[in-house]
C-alpha cells in the first residue's frame, strides 16, 4: 500500500465524506469522529490490515459543501492539518444545486468556477504532499441521458483532468455504482440518488482502497 507508516491522511469534502460525523471531535478520535460512511470504512480496513503502520486519519467533510464552500475552510480544515496524504471528494453539490434549486443561480457553481477554484486550492499544496487522491463526484443513476447524470459526468471529467494535472490518484466513484446498478435499482442504495446506504459507502471505500494499493490479503 502506498500510504506509509506514521503518515497523516486527511479526508475532506461534502456530506458523503462527513457522513454525519461528530463535529465536536474535530475530525479525529473515536469512531463517531469519522462518521458512518466510506471514511470510517477506509480507516477501519486499513487499521485492521496494516496495524503496524500507525496511520493517522482525520475527517473534515462538511455536509452541503460545494468547491466554493470548501475554499472558505481550506486553510483550517486542510492546510493547517498538515496532511501527508490528502483525499478530496467534492462536486456533487456543485451540480445538484443546478437541479434542485434551478432559480437560485447564486448557488450554482459552473464548470469554469469549479475547475479554477479546485486548481487554485491544490496548486500551492501539492508539493508538500506525499500523496493526493481526487475522488470524482457521482449520481446514483445509470442513465447517461438523464440531465443531472450528464452534467455530473462533465464535472467527473474535470476531476479526472485535475488528477492528471496534479499527479494525483484518481478514484472514479461513479464506476462502482454503475457496476452495481446492472443488478439493482438505484433505490436499493439510496432515496435521493446521492446519499448512499452502507453498501454504497462500501463501494466507494473499496474503490478508494484499490486506488491506493491496499492489499486485501494483508
Amino acid at each position: 500500500m502506498k500510504i506509509e507508516s506514521g503518515q497523516r491522511v486527511v479526508f475532506t469534502g461534502d456530506s458523503i465524506t462527513s457522513a454525519a460525523r461528530n463535529f465536536a471531535a474535530n475530525g479525529e478520535g473515536g469512531d463517531d469522529a469519522f462518521g458512518s460512511g466510506y471514511v470510517r470504512m477506509v480507516k477501519s480496513i486499513i487499521e485492521s490490515g496494516y496495524p503496524e503502520r500507525n496511520i493517522r486519519f482525520i475527517n473534515t467533510g462538511y455536509g452541503g459543501n460545494t468547491i466554493r464552500d470548501l475554499a472558505g475552510r481550506w486553510q483550517a480544515d486542510v492546510v493547517d492539518r498538515e496532511p501527508d496524504w490528502l483525499s478530496v471528494k467534492i462536486g456533487i453539490n456543485d451540480v445538484w444545486r443546478q437541479f434542485d434549486a434551478p432559480l437560485r443561480s447564486e448557488l450554482h457553481v459552473v464548470p469554469e468556477e469549479y475547475q479554477a477554484t479546485y486548481r487554485r486550492l491544490l496548486a500551492p499544496l501539492r508539493a508538500k504532499l506525499k500523496g493526493l487522491v481526487l475522488c470524482s463526484p457521482y449520481v446514483i443513476d445509470d442513465d447517461p441521458k438523464d440531465a443531472m447524470r450528464a452534467r455530473m459526468d462533465e464535472y467527473r471529467a474535470m476531476c479526472q483532468e485535475l488528477a492528471r494535472e496534479f499527479d494525483a490518484i484518481y478514484v472514479d466513484t461513479q464506476a462502482p455504482f454503475d457496476a452495481y446498478l446492472k443488478y439493482h435499482h438505484p433505490n436499493a442504495l439510496c432515496w435521493d440518488r446521492i446519499h448512499p446506504s452502507a453498501t454504497g459507502h462500501m463501494l466507494i471505500a473499496r474503490a478508494w482502497l484499490d486506488a491506493v494499493g491496499f492489499d486485501w490479503h494483508a
